[in-house]
């Protein structure tokens, strides 16, 4: 229920202060200090949402060059976040990733190769013999092949988010936590929003959302809905004996494309146990039903491909964390002011349930639409005109079914 009060005055407003969110409300202070607030629905650091835990990816392996053209720049904001805060938030260790060559699955990285190739982004090709030299933890078939990244590694989701969101308070920003948006609404004036909280009313004159899952709860009394679906999703981690051959230094980030499921791997960070995870497999649910009950089912499937072909990490279970994707139906993100819905004021942006290697950049990104109205990165790919938002019969590839594999990739990786 909105409690009555005074309505606040701000220039900018951000509904959400998780991985974009905290970035947004980051990037603005930068440029306008005390101008800016953040309204996060629940205390700061909760697990509820997609952008918490110790670590998410970084990388440059993208078989799409609307995220080819973006991933330096993710470096960057990144870095930048590190000079301002004195943190160290990047980890290099590399990342492998691994396929069948028999299988479907390996046209992935046929389309890596093929997109990086023209991007001038660095790789490598690794046989099977390759593989199991450099990278002996892992015990493979005699016909999966790697395709590895010497710049990806860890960046610190937690501690990101605390920074991005502390150092904007040194800025002169405000947050307010525990603060969920009942509606939003044109004020008078036709140019300021007004945003009606549980804790008040709040006045400005652009608003940025990054709400993740809670998106459509957002924009609901904008007579908007979008085709988000939220996925209840979770990673183990396992207190593995073999502590010395899992370190960041020791072992890649890894993922291994199967048929049926998508593994995901991380070396030791945060604790004292690897992460194994299977992404974008888990069912749709309620944004406010997380945290819940792991599924086991899928633990076990995890354990079981950790025993068959990573027997090293094997040891009992630490614990396994849920968490939320907020996936479009094309796994693209959304950046796009809400013009065609008669809300200029407005822009939104979704993370798609992969999105936390660009959450520092995209934060810059909103801050230069909602000040300056424009923003020269290219991100005409995730805008919200496009068909897998506006056909009702698109038909969803959460997991990037439909890429297609250029002749240069296949003959690349038939080498092998």
């Amino acid at each position: 229920m909105e409690t009555p009060s005074e309505v606040r005055d701000f220039e900018y407003i951000v509904v959400g202060c998780g991985g974009i969110g905290s970035a947004a409300v980051y990037w603005l202070s930068k440029r306008v200090g005390k101008g800016v607030v953040g309204l996060e629905r629940f205390q700061l650091g909760h697990d509820h949402g997609g952008s918490q835990d110790h670590a998410r990816f970084i990388r440059t392996d993208y078989a799409d060059e609307c995220y080819l053209k973006l991933v330096r720049h993710a470096y960057t904001a990144f870095e930048e976040l590190e000079r301002d805060s004195g943190l160290k938030l990047i980890h290099t260790t590399g990342k492998l990733l691994m396929a069948r060559k028999s299988e479907s699955r390996s046209k992935l990285l046929a389309a890596f190769y093929s997109a990086m190739s023209r991007e001038n982004l660095d790789f490598e090709l690794l046989s099977n013999d390759e593989i199991k030299r450099r990278f002996p933890q892992f015990k493979l078939p005699s016909d999966v092949i790697g395709f590895y990244t010497k710049e990806a590694g860890v960046v610190e989701a937690a501690n990101s988010n605390a920074a991005h969101i502390q150092t904007a308070r040194r800025n002169g920003a405000t947050i307010e936590e525990n603060c969920r948006v009942v509606r939003m609404e044109k004020d008078r004036d036709g140019i300021h929003v007004l945003v009606h909280t549980n804790k008040g009313v709040f006045r400005g004159r652009r608003v940025v959302i990054a709400a993740g899952g809670w998106t459509n709860q957002v924009v609901e009394s904008l007579n908007m809905k979008l085709p988000i679906t939220t996925t209840q999703e979770q990673h183990t981690y396992v207190a593995t004996p073999n502590i010395k051959d899992f370190t960041k230094e020791n072992s890649p980030c890894w993922q291994y494309n199967s048929p049926d499921y998508f593994y995901y791997g991380f070396p030791i960070h945060g604790n004292t146990g690897i992460k194994v995870g299977i992404t974008a497999s888990g069912k749709e649910i309620h944004p406010d039903s997380i945290p819940c009950e792991p599924d086991h089912k899928r633990v076990k499937i995890c354990m079981d491909f950790l025993k068959t072909h990573v027997p090293k990490a094997v040891g009992p279970i630490l614990y396994t964390k849920t968490c939320l994707y907020d996936l479009t139906p094309d796994r693209k993100y959304i950046i796009d002011t809400l013009k065609q819905q008669g809300y200029p004021q407005i822009t939104l942006c979704c993370g798609a349930g992969h999105a936390y290697k660009f959450a520092s950049l995209f934060g810059k990104i909103l801050s230069e639409i909602a000040i300056d109205g424009s923003t020269h990165y290219p991100i005409k790919s995730f805008q919200l005109d496009r068909e897998a938002l506006t056909n009702p019969n698109f038909k969803p590839d959460h997991h990037f079914e439909n890429i297609t594999a250029p002749a240069e990739g296949l003959r690349a990786i038939s080498k092998l």
